[in-house]
């Protein structure tokens, strides 16, 4: 596997900038909602959205350097997914996040829940200030199908008779529009074509979604260590996934064990033995990569440099990652 951070090599020094300054845009005004975010900032993450920001900046930027709104627009992007995260956390109640304790579980479900809406807030304040109406109206849409996505994910739980496609709505609302209307803006700032714009946010989207799809079959391949949450704790809370869509075509029991909400003793070990032994998982690894591809053909019409080989090969690297 590539490691995600060999891939942002030509942005590496900028992504660099970007971590000094996330805290410092929080504020110190706060003290708690300053040391949650130090707290949220400090706890690793591959930082792929802003990555993908910076890379598609430089690319579409290659006779001058790329502008403050660009580096702006992708501490912007970090800071609307970091904001997500503590709500997610929240309406999860997951103890755990990338191996350290979330801010809930330090701070409780009411510092957390102002937290994420300080992050929101303190982001929407930057994004006007980016002079773009275009890029606010993108990022904006963003904030809305973040709800729209978790409010649709709590209407389904425990829905046998969810559709793939509904899934994958759900995914594009929850992770995959971010990544697209931000891939967006940042050509927008380049001033480039409407038709490349188009093209850059179909990348985002794409590979938003591949990305989705691989990390719920994670849910069931990966350890409890690596994960940083338990495994299959998707599952056991009704969130039906790729993998179990497919697995309920070929596995008439599995239906019966969701619908009683793994009530009985042995009800959760029992399906993830029969989503383990259908063809769910690889039928959603193929899913992902349909997306991945798709999402390469995209960005593949701009003019070739390091940074376009770098968006390129991170269609290969979310296919093949791990954790």
């Amino acid at each position: 596997m590539t490691p995600a951070t060999s891939l942002f090599t030509p942005v590496e020094a900028d992504l660099r900038i970007l971590a000094d300054n996330l805290t410092q845009l929080v504020g110190n005004r706060h003290p708690i909602l300053y040391a949650a975010a130090e707290h949220l900032f400090g706890a690793g993450g591959k930082r792929i959205r802003p990555a993908i920001v910076l890379l598609i900046s430089r690319a579409t930027m290659l006779k001058q350097d790329i502008t403050p709104r660009h580096r702006r627009l992708a501490e912007i992007t970090e800071m609307i997914h970091t904001a997500s995260l503590v709500h997610d956390d929240v309406v999860d109640e997951s103890n755990m996040r990338r191996g350290v304790p979330t801010v809930h579980s330090l701070f409780g479900n009411r510092i957390a829940i102002l937290a994420g809406d300080f992050l929101f807030a303190q982001s929407s304040w930057y994004l006007a200030n980016l002079d773009n109406l275009d890029v606010v109206k993108l990022l904006s849409e963003v904030i809305m199908d973040f709800a729209s996505g978790e409010i649709q994910q709590g209407l389904n739980h425990f829905d046998t008779n969810l559709a793939t496609e509904t899934y994958l709505k759900k995914s594009y609302y929850k992770t995959a529009s971010l990544i697209a209307n931000s891939s967006k803006a940042a050509g927008l700032l380049s001033e480039v074509s409407p038709e490349r714009a188009e093209n850059l946010y179909n990348y985002g989207k794409h590979i938003g979604l591949a990305f989705q799809i691989v990390d719920d079959i994670l849910d069931f391949t990966s350890s409890t260590d690596t994960l940083g949450k338990p495994a299959g704790s998707d599952l056991k809370s009704g969130n039906l996934t790729a993998p179990v869509l497919f697995a309920l075509e070929e596995q008439p029991y599995l239906e019966a064990l969701i619908e009683r909400e793994f009530a009985q003793e042995g009800d959760l070990e029992q399906a993830l033995g029969l989503i383990s032994d259908s063809q769910g998982i690889q039928r959603a690894r193929e899913l992902a990569a349909h997306h991945a591809k798709v999402a390469a053909e995209h960005i593949a019409t701009l003019e070739p440099s390091d940074s376009l080989q770098a968006l390129i090969n991170m269609t290969d690297y979310v296919l093949s990652r791990t954790c």
